[in-house]
């Protein structure tokens, strides 16, 4: 799997989203494994996910990842739809902004730095609003 489409603020907890990931499918069997592999050891280790039951019904309940078992918790809480939450324990939670996987590439470049930008202070859902408002008619 290539490197994960990711773009991360320059510290967690400064707004209610600490960055965004782009997968380039549904599956998060697949997917899981690189945006993990491709995080700064210095960010912590992530040992779980929390993922919405919603957007990932079918998401197994342990992921391998490079030289671990991630354990994935599926959550019906709204403020996590759309997102993803990297829990690394002790170092702290990473909540990402999950963009579709058919995204527009215009779209989701403005996801990505809008989502990573320390000022942001939008939620997933309003983000993915406006971007659906502000590139509909990108030939999507």
């Amino acid at each position: 799997m290539p490197l994960a489409r990711l773009a991360l603020a320059p510290g967690a907890g400064r707004g209610p989203l600490d960055g965004a990931w782009w997968p380039r499918c549904d599956l998060l069997e697949l997917e899981l494994p690189a945006l993990v592999g491709s995080l700064d050891p210095g960010r912590g280790t992530v040992a779980r996910v929390i993922v919405d039951a919603v957007a990932w019904p079918d998401a197994p309940r342990t992921v391998l990842a490079p030289s671990r078992v991630i354990d994935v918790t599926l959550s019906a809480v709204d403020a996590e739809a759309h997102a993803i939450v990297l829990d690394c324990g002790a170092v702290g939670r990473w909540e990402l902004l999950v963009i579709p996987p058919g995204e527009s590439v215009a779209a989701a470049a403005w996801l990505l730095n809008t989502a990573a930008d320390p000022r942001n202070a939008l939620t997933a859902a309003h983000m993915l609003a406006l971007a659906e408002a502000g590139f509909e008619d990108d030939g999507r």
